[in-house]
């Protein structure tokens, strides 16, 4: 065994690649889209705006955005065989509905093979908008209900929850919504980004880079932050019992679900914007009794900032879903969602220089030995 080799476990520290897409500034609570500042476009933008600048590199002009939207709301179609696939599998948990329809997809769609600078645009522009759309069919099904058509009068986020509940959002649901698949949308190396150039880096298709990153979202260690908020509100139960609730666990020195981020050392600067929206959310849904046990909870863990334990975007993420009566299952594949746009200019940038991704695992088992046959054992 080798004892001057350094092992860096999961890869932390570890710069293997350039991007060009999202900037994280850990120290100081900074995130950039090409950039852009996280809070200028969660302020000013779209979700279609930001897609459009993740995939491409720049923000479009009117004309740039009105073909991408119309190329995106072209794309909300899921064939029959998508149907016939998910009603055979409803029973199942939705990420692995989704995944698995995904996958389906890259069978049914001759295009999904085509690696491509434009083939891989034109399936993740696709993929964006199936994606929700998968979810949104899932849900119906599972519940025994005929899936809702899409309508091509509404925005990507509005649409969504449109086809999620059958009825239309408020202007201000439907921006809440937008403005957290923006947030969401991309996040450099995360394990689901990565996830997906490793699979992208031995020259497969994009349909299979997002089958892997779903699969690796799916994981409770990325994705599940949103629902074990929401598990921890249900236990606080009112604001008055949150500030014995943390001081009980930071006294078992167990985690407080929310708080504390592997790159941010300030406060998650995606926070803020889902902060304001689930204030204002909650009061248009008459329950201000979520966000004022949110608020308790920060308020509570305000002594531990200066260790790094700020509120994250995911502590106010799961309240939002629950305002709008969205089952906790449903979690994950919402931040998927969002991500999609991420996950194709991660695999966009690996492809266009494009190595197999193979790091080394250091040996420590045992010394060469004798191989003895079976009978002597």
């Amino acid at each position: 065994m080798n004892d001057t080799v350094k092992i860096n476990r999961g890869l932390k520290g570890i710069y293997f690649e350039r991007s060009a897409t999202s900037h994280i500034d850990g120290a100081k609570g900074e995130l950039s889209y090409c950039g852009y500042s996280i809070h200028d476009l969660a302020t000013q933008s779209t979700f279609e705006e930001v897609a459009y600048l993740l995939i491409h590199g720049e923000l479009p002009n009117e004309t740039e955005l009105a073909g991408f939207d119309a190329r995106l709301k072209a794309a909300r179609t899921l064939p029959a065989e998508i149907h016939t696939v998910i009603e055979q599998i409803k029973g199942g948990h939705p990420m692995d509905v989704l995944r698995t329809a995904t996958s389906a997809l890259a069978a049914l769609d001759k295009g999904s093979a085509d690696t491509s600078e434009e083939g891989f645009i034109r399936n993740g522009i696709n993929l964006t908008a199936q994606v929700p759309m998968i979810v949104a069919t899932h849900h119906a099904i599972r519940n025994g209900r005929t899936p809702v058509a899409p309508d091509p009068t509404l925005g990507h986020a509005a649409n969504w929850l449109w086809m999620l509940k059958g009825e239309k959002p408020s202007a201000d649901a439907a921006r809440l919504a937008d403005v957290d698949f923006i947030l969401h949308a991309e996040h450099g190396s995360n394990a689901s980004s990565f996830a997906a150039r490793v699979t992208i880096g031995t020259d497969a298709n994009l349909h299979g880079a997002i089958v892997t990153a779903l699969s690796t979202l799916a994981g409770p260690a990325h994705g599940g932050a949103a629902e074990d908020v929401m598990k921890m509100v249900a236990e606080i139960g009112s604001a008055d019992k949150a500030a014995a609730y943390v001081k009980a666990k930071r006294k078992n020195r167990e985690p407080v679900t929310g708080f504390g981020h592997r790159v941010y050392r300030a406060e998650d600067p995606r926070a803020r914007h889902m902060r304001d929206g689930v204030k204002k959310l909650s009061q248009e849904m008459g329950q201000p009794e979520w966000y004022d046990i949110l608020q308790a909870v920060v308020d509570a863990m305000q002594p531990y900032a200066r260790h790094g334990l700020n509120v994250n975007v995911d502590f106010y993420s799961g309240v939002i879903y629950q305002l709008h009566g969205i089952p906790m299952d449903l979690y994950v594949p919402i931040f998927a969602i969002g991500r999609v746009p991420g996950w194709v200019i991660q695999c966009l940038e690996q492809r266009r220089s494009n190595i197999l991704i193979r790091p080394l695992t250091l040996y420590n088992g045992p010394e060469m030995r004798p191989y003895v046959p079976i009978k002597e054992r």
